[in-house]
């Protein structure tokens, strides 16, 4: 089986470039469709086994996603481990501006079976990470401790340096530069290029 690799990530979904606001706020000129990277599960199948091999270190007894990439994931990656699965949903203000304006919220099926866990969460991708760091403050709201953050991709430092500060270790399958640009410093603004809301869905 060949080694997971960018190159073989990017295979699995589409791109394309142009100028496009991130549900964070955020501006960037490289968007990712993640719709079918789940279709076929055996291409994705040594991503996931790595992701979930450089988890067990952290002893989790519970694995955590955003709807829907992030729990497509963590149900894969909680059966793998052999612990529980649970999710978060979003809930994006009518009038959302701003930076992070989406909030994740827990099912209350699963508030119970959290508090006093070791938890990680765990996104398909994650840039700016809107969705991990909604699921993370979620998460810690009812009485879970996040052990790791974790995705198949990290792209850039934004997501990242957030867990850093909070002192919670980020895995990754594999990782790719990607710039990200506050709206009053991005140059595609000051290029006048036509601008695509893409916040319907979470990086």
């Amino acid at each position: 089986m060949n080694a997971p690799t960018a190159a073989s990530f990017y295979e699995l979904v589409s791109g394309r470039r142009g100028h496009f606001q991130l549900e964070s706020g955020y501006h960037s000129e490289l968007w990712l469709d993640l719709d079918a990277l789940f279709a076929d599960l055996k291409r994705i199948e040594p991503f996931v086994a790595q992701l979930s091999q450089s988890l067990r270190q952290y002893n989790v007894a519970v694995v955590c996603g955003p709807l829907l990439g992030g729990a497509f994931l963590a149900q894969l990656v909680a059966q793998t481990l052999g612990v529980e699965f649970c999710f978060t949903e979003r809930v994006l203000p009518a009038n959302a501006n701003g930076f992070y304006p989406a909030s994740y919220r827990l099912p209350p099926a699963f508030a119970a079976r959290v508090r006093d866990k070791q938890v990680a969460i765990v996104d398909d991708v994650m840039s700016a990470g809107s969705a991990l760091r909604g699921t993370y403050t979620e998460l810690h709201a009812h009485g879970a401790v996040t052990a790791v953050a974790s995705a198949l991709m990290v792209l850039g430092d934004t997501g990242a340096e957030f867990f850093g500060k909070q002192q919670v270790p980020v895995e990754a399958v594999v990782r790719e530069r990607y710039e990200l640009w506050l709206p009053s410093a991005c140059p595609l603004c000051v290029a006048g290029a036509p601008l695509e809301n893409v916040a319907l869905v979470a990086h």
